[in-house]
């Protein structure tokens, strides 16, 4: 895009040079149809169709346009070239539909186009060439001719060099991919119109028939072609991302390469997906933005005002091409200068489970099979996503302690494990402490009061242990009456002192037992007191695998063989030793 000052400039030099040039080129070349005003006719809806349907190949089009130019060109000269080839691009912009800040484009084609068939055609002129049926008289005459088509080719390259360069600012070689395909579309495309100059010449009108109907059934039996390829493409590619999503095991990576792909595979500024929370709740769990200027964090919508919430209460998907078709629906999270938008239900055992929206700056974006598109992989995500909640539910359970509800022992392994690796890669030596605590004499809870009792002693502890470590931390029950807490970028000091918390807060406040096996009526209070032990890295070992160990170590000979009741570190007993 291009400011508002360059755009109205176009324009303005567009309405001076356009009128003038064409009335100085009618003037001077003085235009004679000489009863052939059908075939000239003809000629213009030949150009007409052909620039309504180009055959495309790898998502590059063959425009015949330039090929039936030079037919007319040829025979009835520079005036009706000019005109029938602005009508022709005009026809051809037309169905691309620009939106507003690209309508730039439509003046600085047509000066570009005007200006090449003008310098072309003065090279032409230059090199001795003619209209009419003189205009391939001798095999001479395909020197002007020649001379004629190449200099269009370098011209036009040319202007698009300079326009790109130094008024778009989009700096880039003259020698581009753009720059060859070109080539080889007018070595295909040039020939042809020679051969229906060369065919009208000999048989006049029904030239234009002969040659350009074939080829207009071909665009037309191409593109419906290309079309049927497109979508299979995209169906042969929305089933391996599919296939891919199904094998994910975590709903964020789920939703991250879901998002990935619809920026793949469609133009997307912005998506939204939502996941239901109930009858009337959307709750947005993943938002990709192109412009990175959305700044809000899950918000909820409890109303179906907006764009979402619509096909969410209709349970049917929606394509606007443009603004003016959705601006009824009022949405406060689509900003104000998307056009087009696609939204469909996730649905899963005939039940909407979230919501996909997808938008895009530009007018027409999107076509009703991508709209089916975004359905199929809707409802592979949700089978994904209904996986991907079944393993970690699945995997949650069997890192948790049932009784206390904490992390067991192998998760808290496998993040200290993890934490080693991260160590190793990153190299830099952070802090990181263990705290092993184990109940003195808890055995004789169990004993006294119950099994039962004990087990709410441990759930209380677990309770507790949570509260006091909060953020600082995790906490895992470590077996039987141990549990262990590991602490990562604490050191020495604070570790300590969270230890020390620890300690006061289970031997001074007494646990509340229900369910024990005395013949007291009601709740009673059992008296409980820890020992424990602790182990910082880096000071007390070279990697934080070690820490457990250390900690354990610490435990048993400064605390257990000390009296119990007491906080030990590692390095502690050490200097005892020593």
């Amino acid at each position: 895009m291009i400011s508002k000052q360059k755009t109205v400039a176009l324009w303005s030099i567009w309405a001076i040079l356009w009128p003038g040039v064409i009335t100085t080129v009618f003037v001077v070349t003085n235009p004679q149809l000489q009863g052939r005003e059908f075939d000239l006719l003809s000629f213009a809806f030949m150009m007409v169709i052909v620039a309504l349907f180009p055959v495309v190949i790898h998502n590059s089009p063959i425009i015949f346009i330039h090929g039936i130019s030079l037919a007319v060109f040829l025979y009835f000269g520079l005036f009706f070239e000019m005109i029938m080839t602005q009508i022709a691009y005009i026809v051809s912009i037309s169905k691309v539909k620009l939106s507003r800040p690209y309508w730039y484009k439509l003046p600085l084609n047509l000066t570009m186009f005007l200006f090449v068939s003008l310098g072309s055609a003065l090279f032409y002129y230059a090199l001795g060439g003619s209209h009419g049926p003189s205009a391939f008289a001798t095999p001479s005459d395909a020197i002007p001719i020649i001379g004629y088509v190449l200099s269009q080719f370098i011209l036009n390259h040319a202007f698009i060099y300079i326009v790109r360069n130094y008024f778009l600012g989009n700096k880039g070689t003259i020698f581009d991919k753009e720059f060859f395909w070109d080539l080889g579309n007018t070595s295909i495309v040039m020939p042809i119109g020679f051969v229906l100059y060369v065919l009208y010449m000999e048989i006049g009108e029904a030239a234009i028939y002969y040659v350009g109907l074939p080829f207009v059934g071909l665009s037309l039996i191409l593109t419906l072609y290309y079309a049927s390829q497109n979508v299979n493409e995209y169906l042969q590619k929305a089933n391996e991302i599919g296939q891919e999503l199904t094998g994910r095991l975590k709903v964020g990576e789920v939703l991250d390469r879901f998002v990935e792909s619809l920026t793949v595979l469609f133009h997307v500024d912005y998506v939204y997906i939502f996941d239901r929370k109930n009858k009337d709740d959307l709750e947005l769990i993943r938002y990709f933005d192109g412009d990175k200027n959305i700044g809000f964090q899950n918000p909820q919508f409890s109303s179906f005002e907006g764009v979402s919430q619509s096909v969410c209460a209709s349970g049917q998907p929606i394509l606007y091409q443009s603004r003016k078709k959705w601006r009824h629906i009022r949405s406060d999270l689509i900003p104000k200068k998307v056009e087009s938008i696609m939204s469909v239900p996730i649905e899963r055992n005939n039940k909407i489970e979230g919501i996909i929206t997808i938008a895009s700056h530009k007018k027409r974006s999107y076509e009703k099979f991508q709209l089916m598109l975004v359905g199929i992989l809707a409802n592979y995500m949700a089978v994904a996503i209904q996986n991907a909640r079944h393993y970690e539910e699945t995997k949650r359970r069997s890192e948790l302690c049932p009784l206390t509800k904490l992390y067991n022992y192998r998760y808290f392994e496998n993040l200290v494990s993890d934490y080693a690796d991260t160590y190793e890669q990153v190299g830099e030596k952070i802090d990181a402490s263990v705290i092993l605590l184990d109940l003195d004499h808890f055995k004789r809870v169990n004993d006294q009061y119950g099994h039962e009792s004990g087990n709410e002693a441990l759930c209380e502890l677990a309770v507790r242990l949570s509260n006091i470590v909060g953020d600082n931390g995790t906490v895992a029950r470590y077996g039987g009456e141990e549990f262990v807490v590991f602490l990562p970028g604490v050191g020495r000091e604070k570790s300590l002192a969270i230890a020390e918390e620890l300690r006061h807060r289970i031997s001074s406040v007494p646990f509340r037992l229900k369910e024990h096996i005395t013949d007291h009526q009601g709740a009673i209070d059992a008296w409980l007191t820890a020992s424990i032990g602790v182990a910082t890295f880096p000071e007390d070992c070279e990697s934080p695998i070690e820490l457990v160990r250390h900690a354990d170590r610490a435990m048993y000979v400064g605390a257990k063989q000390q009296g119990r009741n007491k906080v030990a570190s590692y390095e502690r007993i050490l200097e005892a030793a020593e």
